[in-house]
């Protein structure tokens, strides 16, 4: 595994909770986990949700796992600029909530966009650690399993609803508790490349789950996810607190 720096991350404590659920999701969710913000800037609303969690973060490790897309892209831009001086960027390790099977120099890598966006922008972190999908999961699984809890998951949401790299009626959804870390595809076809991603248990594990969402082709699959439609995986995300920042378009606002 291909890993920068020395992770510090606290190791997590107790049972973890089966967020599986049968074949159509976890029964009796509520409508919307979590508390939904429209804002005109996405961008800058999570840059400043990102520098108040570093500063009330409970260790001095600050655990933060990151995402890949075009609003993840100018979170990441808008987060470098504004965190240059508010963020001790030593403190910071840096995990990827999932991965295209592809080179970390190929446009669609996410390693690659969060180094453009963010990591050469601040200069440094304490720890990076991306995937790997060539040596399978277990070895991240072994590392996120280490940590009790992130301080910030970073997650998006796809037009079909999927959050990470857990796709409508893949087998990622109904992984075991335990697994933290799964290889994943999409059943439909419509996002290609193999993906290596969190579960719905390691999302589960951040005391800050922000999900950002921007566009009006999101805005159909936020209204299911709106009205607590398991069919959409994002239906399924949980964390101590979970965070949706989304943008007028994307609400139907627009």
């Amino acid at each position: 595994m291909a890993v920068t720096g020395i992770g510090r991350c606290p190791r997590p404590h107790g049972p973890q909770p089966d967020l599986r659920g049968g074949a159509g999701g976890c029964s009796g969710a509520p409508a919307l986990n979590g508390e939904l913000l429209v804002v005109d800037d996405v961008p800058a609303e999570f840059s400043e949700r990102v520098i108040e969690a570093f500063h009330s973060r409970p260790d001095e490790a600050f655990c933060f796992a990151v995402s890949g897309g075009d609003t993840a892209r100018r979170c990441y831009e808008r987060l470098a600029a504004d965190g240059a001086d508010q963020i001790d960027w030593w403190q910071v390790d840096v995990y990827w909530g999932d991965e295209r099977c592809v080179p970390p120099e190929d446009p669609d890598s996410n390693e690659r966009l969060v180094r453009e966006a963010l990591l050469q922008r601040v200069g440094a972190a304490n720890a990076v650690y991306p995937m790997r999908c060539d040596e399978g999961p277990d070895p991240y699984q072994q590392r996120v399993a280490e940590v009790r809890q992130f301080d910030v998951i970073h997650l998006g949401l796809g037009p079909c609803g999927h959050t990470a790299s857990l796709f409508p009626k893949s087998a990622a959804l109904d992984a075991d508790p335990g697994r933290l870390v799964v290889m994943n595809t999409d059943p439909s076809g419509r996002n290609k490349h193999e993906r290596m991603t969190f579960t719905l248990s390691a999302i589960a594990r951040g005391r800050l789950v922000i999900v950002t969402v921007e566009g009006e082709e999101k805005r159909e699959a936020l209204d299911r996810v709106r009205a607590g439609d398991l069919e959409m995986p994002a239906s399924r995300v949980t964390g101590e607190h979970v965070l949706w920042l989304v943008d007028p378009a994307a609400a139907g606002q627009g």
